[in-house]
């Protein structure tokens, strides 16, 4: 009887090493700027539509920016709400929803992105409406708190707001019949999903914490008040830079936010302004900018506007004192032969923010690609705000002027000389949370965001390679590097997740503050551990919310029957994006029978600390032994029905359904 389960035992073992070495190869190919930013993420989609007695919300996604925009429609009229620049979609579901655009509502002012305010009113000759304390230097509709706006049989009243930005205001929508019973609140950068909009981007004009504090008041005077059944919908999620610790779901209510964002779980004012400056990323220079461009109102774009003619080739191009050069090819090609001085930034991920960190807002800039990167490059800059010149490397080429070539190398190889004490100076150019976690040696922390400052700690006679998780902001850092003079430096090829392909060592993070060379280091053999289905039972009576509980069988199995309080996510998400490996609390993984959760555990446990948890047996055992699992309700024509799973009978009746299941969750890698 003990056989059957060894035997288990040592087939999920072979399968998990299996499995192990192809994703791992897949992931050299499939980076996690790739991962997380797929083809259609350039391009704004809709997210879902969400119907309301007597009017709808359309929520639209730009994913390469984090953004959120909306149009409330009812009774053929529509309002836009925070709309990204390049603004097609708007006018294209306005027109499939036979509804007219009758205005724009702007939160606040933006700085992460140009907006698409001025855009719409040149489609439609419609009024922008936004704050009395705006400063806008273009005619707008001012509201402020005693102002209303009907749109068919909605209704919105506004609520100053500052925390974000001194011009912060949210929007509550009412259905006509109910004049005083919020259905929805439009909350632009002032309450996330799980977190609050950062008070630090005003750049002097107001001191951040004069911001964290108006934030305090606003939650605690205003917001804290409306009903918990209040539909929140924010204007960015995670990944976007106007905030820290943004969850991944598309919206909230009022009520989830007050039992569970961290940030408003502080009731003094001095622990809440604390918690809020705390920790935050550095904005990127070109935020500042966007923002002045939407006070003064954008000027209209020329989306259709035929690629300009290229730059004539001269070597002045490349002399960093001239300007940038942007070549937006992949690593590969890059280092095979580029621009001298050519900073890569690959024509994928985010591409706008990336620009808008490495390249001063004002310097000359010159895009090098294919015809194809080239308009795609261009189009998308327009979003925050840049414009450029382009020229092809065949026209370089042709020119007879030079070409810089800058092999990567190989992880192998530079383990080898690492081992035999030949190796050159290597720079991980990472977040320092990123490089504390985990890193390839003993080996310096330069941040890319700030590689040209740091640079000069280096010699740029000496060689140096320069390493980050992909090899995408790593590249970046080479061009960097060759601004500076650098003539050897180069590219660990295919990051650190291909040296952990190779199965070569890594260095764990230092254990005591006081030395950090103490650190030894380890190679990652670690399986995960097993949790079982009382075990799980047991957790999730007593310690709820110490851990994440994460389903990774295929959606239509996940709606069919999941446990309370998992969360759906895609295998290869799971697999390739960063954001799994941090957390409070273990990661457990849940599968249909716990071959493949052990598996994909047994990848994760070797790039992090974070305590990773398998449900043994998976949901088979987890049914069998009779634990309450969460189901969807039937179609409205059998709502008596629930569903049971369909690989196990079930002993008990099945609870009734609690709620829908929640989507398919797509962490955030950041940049």
């Amino acid at each position: 009887m003990k056989a059957k389960p060894l035997m288990f035992q040592v087939f999920a073992q072979l399968l998990c090493l299996f499995i192990c070495m192809s994703v791992i190869q897949a992931a050299q190919i499939k980076d996690s700027e790739s991962a997380t930013h797929g083809d259609d993420a350039a391009s704004s989609r809709i997210v879902d539509t969400y119907t309301f007695p007597g009017f709808k919300v359309i929520q639209f996604e730009l994913p390469v920016l984090s953004v959120y925009s909306y149009m409330l429609i009812s009774e053929g009229e529509a309002l836009v709400v925070d709309p990204v620049r390049d603004a097609f979609i708007y006018s294209d579901t306005a027109k499939k929803e036979n509804a007219v655009i009758k205005g724009v509502y702007l939160s606040h002012s933006h700085a992460d992105f140009v907006a698409g305010h001025t855009e719409i009113v040149k489609m439609t000759n419609c009024p922008i409406y936004q704050s009395h304390l705006s400063g806008a230097k273009y005619k707008i509709e001012a509201v402020n708190e005693q102002s209303t706006v009907n749109i068919g049989n909605a209704m919105l009243k506004f609520s100053d707001t500052p925390g974000h930005t001194p011009d912060g205001m949210c929007a509550m929508v009412f259905g006509k019949d109910k004049p005083d019973t919020p259905l929805l609140m439009f909350a632009g950068d002032v309450l996330f999903v799980g977190s609050v909009g950062r008070p630090d981007l005003m750049e002097g004009t107001t001191s951040a914490a004069w911001l964290a504090s108006a934030m305090f008041d606003s939650w605690t005077n205003k917001l804290s008040k409306l009903p918990d059944s209040v539909k929140v919908f924010p204007a960015h999620g995670a990944g976007s830079l106007c905030g820290a610790h943004l969850s991944d779901d598309p919206n909230s209510t009022i009520g989830r936010e007050r039992a569970s964002n961290p940030y408003l779980k502080h009731s003094k004012r001095s622990e809440f302004i604390t918690a809020l400056l705390e920790g935050l990323p550095e904005a990127p220079q070109y935020f500042k900018h966007n923002a002045k461009m939407n006070k003064e109102g954008p000027p209209p774009v020329n989306w259709n506007a035929p690629l300009p003619a290229e730059i004539k080739p001269k070597l002045d191009i490349s002399k960093p004192e001239t300007g940038y050069v942007v070549d937006l090819r992949e690593a590969k090609p890059y280092a095979e032969g580029h621009i001298p001085n050519a900073i890569n930034i690959a024509n994928r991920g985010r591409l706008e923010t990336w620009v808008g960190i490495m390249i001063p807002w004002g310097e000359k800039l010159t895009l090098c690609g294919t015809e194809k990167d080239l308009k795609e490059a261009l189009y998308r800059l327009h979003r925050v705000g840049y414009s450029a010149g382009i020229i092809t490397l065949d026209s370089w080429k042709k020119a007879a002027l030079p070409v810089t070539v800058s092999s990567p190398i190989a992880p192998r190889e530079l383990y080898a000389l690492m081992q035999k004490g030949e190796a050159p100076v290597i720079a991980d150019v990472r977040l320092p949370s990123e490089w504390m976690g985990l890193r390839i040696g003993n080996l310096l922390n330069l941040p890319l965001n700030h590689l040209a400052t740091l640079s000069s700690q280096l010699d740029p006679a000496e060689p140096v390679v320069v390493v980050c998780n992909s090899a995408y902001r790593s590249s970046m850092a080479v061009g960097v590097l060759e601004r500076k003079g650098f003539g050897k430096a180069k590219n660990l090829e295919g990051g650190s997740e291909a040296w952990i392909g190779a199965g070569l060592p890594v260095y764990e993070a230092a254990k005591s503050k006081t030395d950090p060379a103490s650190a030894t280091p380890q190679k990652q053999v670690k399986l995960p551990e097993r949790i079982s289905a009382a075990e799980l039972k047991r957790l999730i009576m007593d310690l709820p919310g110490t851990f994440e509980l994460t389903d990774i069988r295929p959606p239509e199995m996940f709606k069919d029957y999941n446990i309370a309080g998992s969360v759906n996510a895609d295998v290869a998400d799971v697999i390739g994006n960063p954001a799994y490996l941090v957390g409070a609390g273990p990661l457990i993984l849940v599968d249909r029978d716990g071959t493949l959760a052990m598996s994909v555990g047994g990848i994760l446990s070797q790039k992090t600390e974070r305590p990773i948890k398998v449900l043994y047996g998976g949901l088979e055992a987890y049914w069998s032994e009779g634990e309450s699992v969460k189901t969807q309700a039937a179609p409205s024509s059998e709502k008596s029905a629930v569903k049971a799973p369909k690989s196990a009978a079930s002993p008990n009746p099945l609870p009734a359904p609690i709620q829908e299941p929640a989507k398919p969750k797509k962490k955030s890698a950041g940049c």
